[in-house]
């Protein structure tokens, strides 16, 4: 097995996407009650905390087990901060077990992998460095990529990369993966780096021919998109009124989730175009909150992981769910 891959170019430090953009519109109040609930490397959390008071309180969230030991370090002695082991979508059960009966004034939402996972090869995040393949981001969970590589049926396969990867050779790529998975199992990011490089006939400017395969992986293993549909209304619901909801994300479906249900939500109850009602018949449970914001050039260049960021704001309005 060859690792085409250009070790040398894995990034070791974590730089917070859209970190002044995104504190910026959660519109922070000094006493209070904020989620960050993707806490990563804690970019966003620390960012938050330095505009909090004493008043002030963060609830810091990730599945990853090894995030939340970073968190118990790097924030375990602050007063105002409380941490908790658990998937986005159960904000709404955590918030209520941390701080009973209280509601948000902020949620902050950065989807995806973060910078520490791809930067550790005994995750298997990366295709920049051979590892176990893996790409569990919460590592209690059963099912692993090798696993699911070696078993699934090559049609499942094709699905995964087109729907999750938008990978034009997905027919190529899964065809390989079963002729490989004959002879030995897939083990290693390398193995599949291999396999991927070999099925693939041409080339994108700058980037990857594994990227859109591992995304998908990486994607389907997690349940991404599944996390997100659920945690998005159960956001609003913890949400004060005039709360923001934060969500920067990373890949177009992930980006089309956001901005329909921020668009649904702002647009209020589905009545007939052609009834007369007032925005108060309406009832919308969000405002959305200026444009969407991407990286500018500097912030590129200096972090080129965030130049597919994208970041959507919406605001909690005085209306509530029927």
């Amino acid at each position: 097995m060859t690792n085409r891959s250009n070790v040398n170019t894995i990034e070791t430090s974590h730089i917070p996407v859209l970190l002044e953009e995104a504190v910026l519109g959660l519109n922070i109040k000094n006493d209070g009650l904020y989620v960050d609930v993707t806490f990563g490397s804690g970019g966003h959390s620390q960012a938050i905390l330095e505009k909090l008071g004493g008043e002030g309180c963060l609830v810091a969230m990730d599945r990853d087990h090894r995030a939340i030991i970073h968190a118990r370090e790097r924030f375990g002695q602050d007063p105002r901060c409380r941490i908790a082991h658990g998937s986005m979508r159960d904000v709404d059960k955590n918030l209520e077990s941390i701080v009973p009966g209280r509601k948000a004034n902020g949620v902050i939402a950065d989807l995806g992998v973060s910078s520490v996972q791809l930067d550790a090869p005994g995750r298997g995040f990366s295709f920049m460095a051979d590892g176990p393949l893996d790409m569990r981001m919460d590592t209690s969970a059963e099912l692993d990529a090798s696993s699911w590589l070696n078993r699934a049926e090559e049609s499942e396969l094709v699905q995964v990369l087109r729907e999750y990867g938008e990978e034009r050779y997905a027919r190529r790529i899964a065809r390989a993966i079963v002729e490989y998975r004959k002879t030995r199992p897939l083990q290693r990011t390398g193995q599949l780096v291999d396999i991927v490089v070999d099925a693939v006939p041409t080339r994108e400017k700058n980037k990857h021919p594994a990227t859109r395969t591992f995304q998908a992986v990486r994607m389907y293993i997690n349940s991404e998109l599944e996390q997100l549909s659920t945690f998005l209304p159960r956001a609003v619901r913890v949400l004060a009124e005039g709360g923001r909801l934060a969500i920067i994300s990373f890949h177009s479906l992930e980006d089309r989730l956001v901005k329909r249900f921020m668009r649904e939500q702002a647009r209020g109850d589905n009545y007939p175009p052609n009834i007369p009602v007032t925005v108060r018949q309406l009832r919308p449970l969000l405002k959305i909150i200026g444009k969407p914001r991407r990286p500018g050039r500097s912030e590129i260049e200096a972090n080129p992981r965030a130049r597919s960021a994208v970041l959507r704001v919406a605001e909690r309005t005085e209306y509530h769910y029927a």
